[in-house]
């Protein structure tokens, strides 16, 4: 990656490679409109501008006008045009790329809202997030990325970290509605650190392995190594060209590109059918594979010409299982990219250790005891885990205890008004439905232990867990328990309770319990 956030901050010209400013609904045509070309001479008389259109009019209708206007415009009235009007036209009708080094990009979040900036034409999808994270005052814990989303074909991608913004900003046609939009993919690399769990055994084919069998290292170097021939195979849905039923066939993916047979599962060389290869193609998913396609599940996904915007070059396909569907378009992207993914995956953790975020040590910190005539330090680790979460549930009461005295009328009666906290946390999402709540999750991973809480639709009392495991979106129902006054939080029907909400993300957070998995991602919005 040629720019990085900590060489713009380093150098101190972050401030002259890029401004971000807010996009102001009024002016929107502005920044989206291609038409509007800066001028960089004044205007001359009107009579000259009249004149010299007349000549360009009549140069038209002849072979030899066209070249020579493809070529240059020569001026032949120099009595009535001077240097600088000759030279505004031929600066017209240069490419909008060789004028100007910056280009006007908007980005929307989850919420529809957007924000306009203008980036050096050499920004990549990386430099963007970098961008928006120190905006924002974000974590960058890289999982922020970048999404080509193309609303009239309804589909989507995760533009790779090294693509340049504005190359799949100018593949776009002038049709439809496409957008960038930004927010989290905790899947977007985790196969590198799970590559079993996104590659079944039953799926994958490689020459020369041994006894069948291979290990975490040995799977990810087949497929970074263009030695080895890897191969992905099974079954898939296709839809026909230029008509509405789905087929299933046995699908080969290969470096060499994506093949079907047409003889039941034979790989036989005379049996294959050639799909697409992927060095002009770009895999995306299918927001609504079902209702838009007419798919037979809602695991499809599609191989695009990156050039063509037209719904009849879309290559649309369809799996019975997540797992299937994630398989098939990770092995694509592999194949389209090798090694720069890779590199795109441990560059941030290289970055990161070369230059440390903290200067302090955390072995310089010792527990103190401030509740004596005398501080003291705490020496016990047991001691001071101790105090650490008294103190922590001291802050809570607190805390809660002044949202309760200015809180609305409404509820300051209610057992609940000083559990109202954890509605500012950002794992929190009110009252959001089921449907959206897995919508949530889907779009920033698929991946164990990305988690939201929601308010329950069935029942206003409760509260519902929504949790990410083995692909597949569960959702826990969190019982309110009141006991002497006190009101509890329980997700195993009161074996195990918790004061609030924030005490109970915590513990699962720590400790699997009665989930499958630990609380480990939770799925945020932000504003841009």
């Amino acid at each position: 990656m040629s720019n990085t956030v900590e060489d713009l901050q380093t150098s101190g010209n972050l401030g002259e490679k890029t401004a971000i400013f807010q996009h102001d609904r009024s002016n929107a045509s502005r920044f989206s409109s291609p038409s509007l070309i800066p001028l960089r001479a004044s205007l001359p008389p009107s009579n000259a501008l009249q004149n010299k259109e007349t000549f360009c009019k009549k140069n038209r209708k002849s072979k030899e006008g066209e070249e020579m206007l493809s070529a240059s415009i020569p001026n032949p009235f120099p009595e009535l045009f001077s240097s600088t009007v000759s030279s505004l036209v031929s600066d017209c009708l240069l490419p909008w790329t060789k004028r100007n080094k910056t280009q006007v990009i908007k980005v929307y979040n989850e919420d529809n809202t957007s924000r306009a900036l203008e980036v050096p034409s050499d920004f990549t999808a990386r430099d963007i997030c970098q961008l928006f994270i120190l905006k924002n005052h974000c974590i960058d814990d890289h999982s922020w990325t970048l999404f080509e989303h193309i609303s009239h074909l309804g589909i989507e991608r995760t533009i790779e970290d090294h693509e340049s913004v504005i190359e799949v900003q100018s593949s776009w046609g002038m049709e439809g509605d496409s957008r960038l939009y930004f927010r989290k993919n905790y899947a977007k690399y985790e196969f590198f650190k799970k590559p079993l769990d996104f590659f079944p055994e039953h799926m994958v084919s490689i020459s020369g392995e041994t006894n069948g069998i291979m290990n975490h290292s040995q799977l990810l170097q087949t497929f970074l190594s263009s030695s080895t021939c890897p191969e992905i195979h099974g079954y898939l849905h296709a839809k026909e060209q230029g008509k509405k039923s789905w087929k299933k066939f046995y699908f080969v993916l290969r470096r060499s590109g994506l093949y079907f047979s047409n003889k039941g599962t034979s790989k036989e060389p005379r049996h294959l059918q050639f799909i697409a290869e992927f060095s002009d193609n770009d895999v995306y998913s299918l927001m609504s594979a079902r209702k838009m396609y007419g798919a037979p599940t809602d695991y499809g996904f599609c191989i695009k010409p990156t050039k063509s915007g037209a719904a009849r070059d879309l290559k649309l396909l369809c799996a019975d299982e997540e797992q299937i569907k994630t398989c098939w378009v990770t092995a694509i992207r592999l194949f389209k990219y090798g090694m720069q993914l890779y590199q795109n995956f441990i560059q941030p953790h290289q970055k990161q250790k070369a230059s440390p975020m903290r200067s302090i040590s955390e072995n310089s910190l010792v527990a103190m005891d401030f509740s004596g005539h005398k501080s003291r330090v705490i020496e016990n680790p047991t001691e001071a885990l101790s105090v650490a979460v008294e103190e922590g549930l001291s802050w809570r009461r607190k805390s809660c205890h002044r949202l309760s005295s200015h809180g609305s009328p409404s509820t300051s009666q209610s057992p609940t008004s000083n559990l109202a906290i954890h509605k500012c946390q950002p794992w929190f999402h009110c009252k959001i439905s089921r449907d959206e709540a897995q919508r949530l999750i889907t779009q920033q991973g698929l991946i164990d232990g990305v988690f939201l809480l929601r308010d329950s639709q069935s029942n206003p009392k409760t509260y519902v867990l929504s949790l990410c495991h083995a692909q597949k979106i569960k959702h826990f129902q969190i019982v309110p328990l009141e006991e002497e006054g006190e009101l509890f939080f329980s997700l195993d029907d009161g074996h195990t309770r918790f004061t609030d909400l924030i005490q109970l993300v915590e513990f699962y957070q720590l400790n699997k319990g009665v989930l499958p998995c630990k609380l480990k991602h939770h799925c945020a919005r932000i504003a841009l």
